[in-house]
């Protein structure tokens, strides 16, 4: 009998989990018998996929003292898997996002003879522009989630397919902002803002402060306004301490998740840089983008930034269509301006908004794919060659 297809796999922290499950689904409606194994996450492992190392083992972030401190642990799990794979060779390799961790291996990999994808395109139309050698030696081909991406890999020899965005097709075109409020006990004309200061420690650190000395602010004129706090969970301590120091106290609703249905529930968000601020724009709402770190990493980023954007929708736009406030500018006062011009424009100037809610509305049509079957598509003619 025919040995069933093998395909190793390594994604890193939740987001991870989520595309590389994408791919799984795809995958088993090509390979009903496929076999899959590497380093993954919850999502993945409901899927069939054998996780050697789970995912949250590669959650490290940025240029942190913790990525100093764990770097021997994870060049020694990522020896293991490159001799455990070219002991027991897959017919794929294919690394979800994590470029430190990924592009590296798939290199090695590539170089002895086995297939590489890399599976969402590091940011070098962002920052990092001197990964495009990396990527090229890399992979065979790269999966983009943007549909700029492709040709802008090809200007370097680099193959890839644009497969659409998964959070395009996973949040609706036109959100039902009644059921996301009734759902969390508002009323249908309360006001409402979004507070999302980040789902890692270090951007608690920088911006839960600063965001609810902002909406403090707000509640100083407008003392009706409801604030709605999507917490991850070994976050939630942290979240009630910072609005506790702001004066907010009980008038700060910290939701534990949910943050989706927050998005849709609110007039407004006030929201960390991230792949947030793009669900954001999925669910059509006004947004002040900020990002506050440490001064030396901050030093770092700003070197390497190749556009004037940081904010995910003002770079898929190629335009301002909501204000950042990064670093020194992410004061209380210019957040609270800013966020206070959303919250007027609705009840005063509703075409503001609703100009606003069409441009995202187009930007999600960009975005909405088939990504599962466009990816299988995609790993089936590299498998073919």
């Amino acid at each position: 009998m025919q040995a069933p297809l093998r395909i190793a796999m390594v994604a890193g922290e939740a987001s991870g989990d989520m595309l590389a499950a994408l791919l799984i689904d795809g995958l088993h409606a090509d390979w009903p018998g496929i076999e899959l194994c590497g380093i993954g996450g919850p999502e993945m492992a409901r899927r069939g996929f054998t996780p050697w190392w789970p995912s949250e083992r590669l959650a490290v972030h940025g240029y942190s003292v913790q990525m100093l401190r764990r770097l021997r642990e994870l060049l020694g799990i990522r020896r293991q898997l490159r001799r455990r794979l070219l002991a027991h060779r897959p017919a794929l390799f294919i690394g979800v996002d994590a470029p430190d961790f990924n592009l590296g291996l798939e290199a090695d990999l590539r170089a002895a003879g086995i297939k590489t994808v890399h599976f969402v395109c590091p940011s070098i139309w962002a920052w990092r522009a001197h990964r495009v050698g990396q990527i090229r030696r890399s992979a065979d081909h790269v999966l983009c989630i943007f549909p700029f991406e492709p040709a802008l890999l090809a200007q370097h020899g680099i193959a890839a397919t644009y497969v659409g965005h998964p959070l395009a097709a996973l949040i609706a075109l036109q959100p039902d902002r009644a059921a996301a409020r009734a759902q969390l006990g508002l009323r249908a004309d309360d006001e409402v803002l979004a507070i999302l200061p980040g789902s890692r420690a270090s951007e608690i650190e920088y911006l839960a402060r600063p965001f609810f000395q902002a909406a403090a602010l707000l509640r100083q004129t407008r003392p009706a306004l409801k604030l709605l706090v999507p917490a991850v969970p070994p976050l939630r301590e942290r979240i009630v301490q910072a609005a506790q120091a702001a004066g907010l106290g009980e008038q700060a609703q910290i939701i534990a998740g949910q943050s989706h249905t927050v998005l849709a529930a609110c007039d407004a968000t006030l929201i960390a840089s991230g792949t947030a601020t793009l669900e954001a724009a999925l669910f059509k709402r006004p947004m002040v983008i900020a990002y506050r770190m440490h001064p030396l990493n901050w030093a770092l980023m700003r070197r390497q930034q190749l556009q004037p954007w940081v904010g995910l929708p003002n770079i898929l736009c190629r335009e301002f269509v909501v204000p950042e406030l990064l670093q020194d500018a992410a004061t209380p006062q210019a957040l609270c301006a800013a966020t206070q011009h959303w919250l007027d424009a609705r009840r005063q100037h509703p075409p503001t908004i609703t100009a606003l809610e069409r441009r995202f509305t187009a930007l999600h049509h960009s975005l909405q794919r088939n990504t599962p079957q466009l990816a299988a598509d995609a790993l089936r003619k590299i498998l073919a060659t």
